[in-house]
């Protein structure tokens, strides 16, 4: 546990984050079964508006499977939509969703696209958005009921997404239509009420408008509670900040909240840095993790990412540029500080890492779309939420989420982590003490080739803007001068750097 003395706040509304905003009760969900759960559960109780942006979506998403998936399930996410929209005529149902480029489209089997003809004729309102630059994505996964619950994470409602935190082998709950399995998957949402959701419906409709042309007042106050009755708070009464990246695009100015605050929160950190996220490529990152890591009294750093992506193209750019990017934080490493694992199941098999999670200290708490790479910083659309603890209570609660985070990925519980955090002095020690059967392994990068190392040297496929989406050369040259920038002066400078 880490010192109760009060620390400044790293949420500042305007730098780090759009705006802060109360929540009543704020939770966790681990893994998509908690989220689909708690996704059925609150819409069951929706009034007046059911709002999603989303990165993907299919209707055919089953939200409780079984195990066999046949025609006509009643669990689908579209069939649950319309059947609302229908029984209910004063709620009013949209979804906002990426309209993906052709080659991403064509390994979802051409939805969402294909969901605008689900949804034809039936009082849900379906939309594909395509307002952001050439190459860049909509990628932020929000979903806000009646204004008064919102969730918001890494995870899209997609018919690969489904696990538990157990990421069995050969579950076959983990089946899709045509089907076939899918891979284990690691995702983490967090679900907050009060002033935070009517903030996160606020966003929402900004978000509706710019992809539309329509503007949407808030849903008229109906009363009610949609909070799902099964997830237990974990944060009572608490500040959350709301981040975006937003990529500068015809009238549209940068916004670079999650890039600051990711640099803010990382400089903040006194004893722990843990971080998942299914990309790590970011030089000014990776150059403010050296820095701790180079520091006597530093902090311990600790990142979970996939062994390798999914896709052949995320193969071929993101995992060959984490590659440096791991290098030159195990160079930094002189004090045995960092470790680097990608999880695998009891019998080996990859856990896709999907989540976009970071937990400071026993402090901060981040959940949200963007990853560590440079196009979630400022070339696509990202949104994330992030608590403090500013009591003991906060602290118990962000602690608890870390250990239970990390023990689940070795098949122990939480209290395991804790208790051997304390035996060891520290997450790397418990780590290496309680990884008895390797299910937590160590990040290589792969094998250097000419052309790997020309996709890593110029970041391909991973622009930090529009400015140099299609000029890696640019690219390359002020992510590197961001680097120096952070190097003789630190912080915000680097920022300012970029979007010289």
């Amino acid at each position: 546990m880490g010192s109760s003395v009060l620390r400044p706040s790293v949420l500042k509304a305007g730098d780090t984050c759009w705006r802060t905003a109360r929540a009543d009760r704020a939770a966790f969900l681990v893994d998509t079964e908690a989220y689909f759960t708690a996704v059925f559960d609150a819409l069951q109780k929706a009034r007046r508006s059911v709002l999603l942006l989303g990165w993907g979506f299919d209707p055919r998403t089953r939200l409780f499977p079984d195990g066999y998936d046949g025609p006509d399930d009643p669990d689908e996410i579209g069939r649950i939509l319309i059947e609302l929209a229908c029984a209910r005529p004063d709620l009013d149902v949209r979804l906002l969703i990426w309209r993906s480029a052709f080659p991403i489209a064509a390994q979802q089997e051409f939805f969402p696209h294909r969901a605008r003809e689900w949804f034809k004729g039936t009082p849900v309102k379906f939309r594909l958005d395509d307002q952001v630059p050439f190459g860049a994505c909509h990628h932020q996964k929000v979903l806000v009921i009646d204004d008064r619950v919102a969730f918001c994470g890494g995870g899209d409602i997609s018919v690969d997404r489904w696990d538990t935190p157990g990421h069995r082998d050969d579950d076959t709950r983990r089946i899709m239509p045509d089907q076939e399995f899918h891979a284990p998957r690691h995702e983490v949402m967090m679900v907050v009420d009060g002033a935070a959701a009517a903030a996160l419906g606020d966003l929402a409709r900004a978000r509706w408008e710019k992809a539309t042309g329509d503007v949407l007042d808030p849903p008229p106050d109906a009363g009610g509670d949609p909070w799902p009755e099964h997830v237990p708070p974990a944060l009572f009464d608490v500040e959350v900040g709301i981040a975006r990246t937003v990529p500068t695009w015809k009238r549209q100015a940068e916004v670079d909240e999650i890039r600051r605050l990711t640099l803010a929160s990382i400089a903040a950190a006194k004893q722990t840095i843990y971080l998942e996220n299914q990309y790590f490529t970011s030089p000014l990152m990776t150059e403010a993790l050296a820095a701790r890591l180079a520091e006597p009294d530093g902090p311990e750093v600790v990142l979970v990412s996939t062994g390798h992506a999914p896709s052949w193209f995320d193969h071929l750019t993101m995992d060959r540029a984490r590659g440096a990017m791991i290098w030159r934080l195990r160079t930094a490493d002189v004090f045995g500080r960092f470790r680097a694992f990608w999880p695998a199941t009891a019998r080996g098999d990859t856990v896709i890492v999907h989540s976009k999670t970071s937990v400071i200290d026993d402090r901060i708490a981040r959940v949200g779309s963007a990853n560590l790479n440079n196009r979630s910083g400022g070339f696509d659309t990202e949104c994330e939420l992030a608590v403090e603890g500013d009591d003991e209570a906060g602290r118990v609660a962000i602690t608890a989420f870390r250990d239970r985070l990390v023990g689940h990925f070795m098949g122990l519980t939480g209290d395991a982590v804790a208790k051997a955090r304390a035996d060891y002095g520290g997450l790397v020690g418990a780590i290496d003490a309680l990884n008895r059967e390797g299910r937590l392994r160590p990040i290589e990068p792969p094998k250097v080739t000419a052309f790997g190392e020309f996709v890593a040297k110029y970041h391909l496929g991973d622009p930090q803007d529009p400015k140099d989406s299609w000029n890696p050369g640019r690219r390359r040259a002020r992510l590197y001068e961001a680097v120096r920038s952070f190097q003789m002066l630190g912080g915000p400078a680097a920022v300012d750097t970029i979007d010289n």
